[in-house]
């Protein structure tokens, strides 16, 4: 999980397999309820900053994302995450994308997701994330 390389001159890098699965369980961990609802891991894993808009439209913030009061409230997700991508936007910071489907009371609802992760002295942060309603 050290630093990575510069980045060549395009603005966007590829991410090599390591850091792509090294995102992808810490994405995943979100889906999970047994990481999801670790009050340490939450506090560890979302930045100060972060902020979601969620699939609903609805805007949240980190406070509200520390969720381990609703820990009897099982996660229903499929993993691994649908079309799963990774990339760099700077030397720090790296964007991944996927599709999330999630069985709520019987439906599945599906959502094109993204996540901004920052790389800062070997730790990841989610500083972003966003889900917009798709149909598969």
């Amino acid at each position: 999980m050290g630093q990575r390389p510069s980045l060549p001159p395009t603005w966007v890098s590829i991410i090599d397999d390591h850091t792509s699965q090294i995102l992808r369980v810490l994405e995943e961990s979100l889906w999970r309820s047994e990481t999801r609802f670790d009050d340490a891991l939450m506090e560890a894993t979302f930045a100060p900053d972060f902020v979601e808009f969620g699939r609903s439209g609805r805007r949240y913030t980190r406070s509200e994302m520390l969720l381990g009061h609703m820990s009897g409230t099982p996660i229903d997700a499929e993993l691994p995450l649908r079309a799963f991508q990774a990339r760099w936007l700077t030397d720090t910071v790296a964007q991944v994308t996927y599709i999330s489907a999630v069985i709520y009371a019987g439906q599945t609802e599906y959502a094109n997701r993204s996540s901004i992760w920052s790389l800062d002295d070997a730790v990841w942060q989610l500083r972003f994330h966003q889900g917009t309603p798709t149909t598969s």
